[in-house]
C-alpha cells in the first residue's frame, strides 16, 4: 500500500537506478547525486527506485544550466531552497491530515485503506493551490526585487526585523502533555503568522516558541510588535510574550535573513520585559522620521534626537516628517538603561507603547 501511495502521488512507478537516471537525464552522476541531496533526499545506492518524474526535474534543473539560465551553483540553491521548504510544507499538510487517516471512517479498515480515496481527492486540489501561492508569493517578491535601485540593495536593503519569543516555554513544556503542547506552539504561530501578515510584515520563520518577522517601514513593525503582545495577551492559555525590533542593513539569502540588525533584535528580545516590546536607537528613531512618534524635546542631548537630526548613518537628506499634532502620533518611547551586549557593544533600548490621546 506504501508503494501504491507512492505512485499515486508521484504519478509515476520506480524503474530507475540513480546511474540510470543521471544518464536518461543527460547528466552526470556527481551533479545528480548533489541534486538529489540538495533537494534533501538520502543516497540510495543504486536501488531500483527513482521514477520518470526523477529524471524529468534532473533534466529541467540541468536544462537550466546549458541554457545559461542558472549557474551550477544557483540551481543547487534552487534546488536545496525548495526541497526544504516543501518538505516542512509536506510535514504540516500530513500532520493536518493525521486525524483522518488514523481514524477510519468504517469499522475494520485500515489507516492505509483511508489513506489512498483521500490522497487521491486530495491531491489535485492541493497541487493547484500551491501552484497558486507560489505564484502569489513570486509575485510579490519580484515587485519588491524590480523597485530595488541595485543588486546590493535587493540583497542587503534597510529593514525592521522583530523576534517574538515565549516566556518559560522550556519550563511549560516539561508540564504539558504532547498534545497540549503541540496545540499551543501551533495556536502561537498561527496567530503570529496572520498578525503579520495582516498588518503588512513578512513571516521569515517560526521556531516553535519565537517567530522572525521583518517589515519594510518601522512603524509596520512596531504595530505588528505591539498587536502580538496585545492579541496573545488577552489568551490565558498562553504565556508571557517578548518582542525585540531593531532598524538597519540586513542580508538576504535564500528566504532567511542575517547581519548585525538581525543579531541585535534576537539579543533584544532576550532582555525584553515580560509582555513588553523593546526597540534600538535606529528604529526609534526611524520612527521619529516617520511621524509615528514625538520629536524630541527641545534642548534634549539624547541618542534618539542626536540620530534623528542626520537620519540613518548620517544621511542628512533622508526625509524627516514634519511635526504632527500631539494627539495623532500612534507610539511613544520610554528610554531604557544602557547596558554591554556581547558582540554588539553597548546598546540603549527603547521601550515602545501605543500612544494614548491623554499620553
Amino acid at each position: 500500500m506504501a508503494l501504491q501511495l507512492e505512485q499515486l502521488i508521484l504519478d509515476s512507478e520506480r524503474q530507475y537506478t540513480p546511474y540510470q537516471a543521471a544518464r536518461a537525464a543527460g547528466v552526470s552522476m556527481e551533479l545528480a547525486s548533489r541534486f538529489w541531496r540538495a533537494m534533501g533526499f538520502a543516497d540510495i545506492g543504486q536501488s531500483r527506485a527513482l521514477t520518470e518524474t526523477d529524471v524529468i526535474a534532473l533534466r529541467r534543473l540541468a536544462g537550466m544550466v546549458e541554457a545559461g539560465l542558472l549557474s551550477e551553483r544557483m540551481a543547487i540553491q534552487v534546488a536545496r531552497s525548495t526541497g526544504q521548504t516543501t518538505a516542512r510544507l509536506a510535514e504540516w499538510q500530513i500532520d493536518t491530515f493525521l486525524e483522518h487517516l488514523t481514524s477510519a471512517s468504517e469499522p475494520g479498515l485500515t489507516r492505509a485503506e483511508v489513506a489512498y480515496p483521500l490522497v487521491e481527492l486530495l491531491l489535485p486540489e492541493l497541487e493547484q493551490f500551491l501552484i497558486y501561492v507560489w505564484r502569489r508569493q513570486l509575485a510579490a517578491v519580484t515587485g519588491r526585487v524590480v523597485q530595488a535601485e541595485n543588486d546590493e540593495e535587493m540583497q542587503s536593503g534597510r529593514l525592521a526585523v522583530g523576534f517574538a519569543d515565549l516566556v518559560g516555554f522550556t519550563r511549560l513544556s516539561r508540564r504539558l502533555e504532547d498534545d497540549e503542547l503541540g496545540e499551543l506552539v501551533e495556536n502561537f504561530e498561527t496567530t503570529c503568522a496572520d498578525l503579520v501578515a495582516g498588518r503588512g510584515g513578512r513571516l521569515v520563520k517560526t521556531l516553535g516558541d519565537e517567530i522572525l518577522f521583518v517589515a519594510d517601514e518601522a512603524a509596520t513593525a512596531g504595530d505588528i510588535g505591539l498587536a502580538l503582545v496585545e492579541t496573545l495577551g488577552k489568551d490565558d492559555s498562553m504565556p508571557a510574550l517578548r518582542v525585540g525590533i531593531a532598524f538597519g542593513t540586513v542580508t538576504t539569502r535564500m528566504g532567511d535573513v542575517f547581519g548585525t540588525t538581525v543579531n541585535l533584535a534576537s539579543r533584544l528580545t532576550s532582555i525584553a520585559p515580560k509582555d513588553a516590546v523593546l526597540c534600538d536607537e535606529e528604529l526609534a528613531a526611524a520612527l521619529g522620521r516617520e511621524g509615528a512618534v514625538p520629536p524630541p524635546e527641545e534642548g534634549g542631548t539624547d541618542a534618539l534626537q542626536t540620530i534623528s537630526s542626520v537620519g540613518v548613518g548620517g544621511d542628512s537628506r533622508e526625509h524627516v516628517q514634519p511635526p504632527l499634532p500631539d494627539a495623532e502620533y500612534r507610539f511613544a518611547l520610554q528610554p531604557m538603561w544602557r547596558r554591554p551586549v556581547r558582540g554588539l557593544g553597548l546598546v540603549e533600548p527603547w521601550l515602545l507603547s501605543r500612544r494614548t490621546p491623554e499620553a
